[in-house]
């Protein structure tokens, strides 16, 4: 889908406001939050081809039956083997590693359920590859999608991953299902 279109369905069509991510990396990890429904994706997705680029998602592998393969597939997403977590993360760093641009979305809750502790996964990644972390959210209240957090990683991979809960807790958001989230 086009830029243009993405933007007239995300604004115009579904009603949300939408804040230009404020970075223009070749490689990156988008961390999106609160996850607690497939539509996160939808919505994401909208936000960020409306900008004019591309992002690729990891979506379990169970998600790729036919028909839905091709259509996960076109959007960006690709399969993944949640049983072996160190080799789902040695390949995505393989894929980053290649030429070209490679902006992956991560929702660091690792689930659509509430959880007390965000995985750090994408910490590994990001110091392994040299590659940016941006936060951002889905308000479903404001109808608002933004990346405005730049996380700058230290060798701590839980103390970021526990500095990130904290500022998401500090934006107050209303996810789309709210007993599927938790900050704390």
């Amino acid at each position: 889908m086009s830029p243009k279109f993405c933007n007239f369905l995300l604004t115009k069509v579904l009603g949300w406001r939408s804040i230009p991510p404020p970075f223009n990396d070749e490689k990156a990890i988008l961390l999106g939050v609160p996850h607690t429904s497939i539509w996160d994706f939808a919505i994401g997705y909208l936000y960020y081809r409306s900008y004019g680029r591309k992002m690729k998602t990891m979506i379990k592998k169970e998600s790729f039956v036919w028909p839905l393969s091709w259509i996960l597939k076109s959007l960006g997403g690709f399969p993944v083997d949640r049983s072996n977590s160190t080799a789902l993360m040695m390949n995505i760093i393989h894929e980053m590693e290649k030429p070209g641009p490679f902006q992956l979305t991560i929702c660091p809750e690792g689930t659509r359920k509430p959880v007390r502790k965000w995985k750090t996964g994408y910490h590994t990644i990001a110091k392994q590859t040299g590659c940016p972390v941006y936060m951002g959210y889905f308000d479903w209240g404001k109808k608002e999608i933004a990346m405005p957090y730049k996380l700058e990683l230290t060798d701590d991979a839980r103390a970021d991953t526990d500095r990130l809960q904290k500022v998401a807790e500090s934006w107050h958001l209303t996810p789309k299902y709210p007993e599927n989230f938790r900050t704390k």
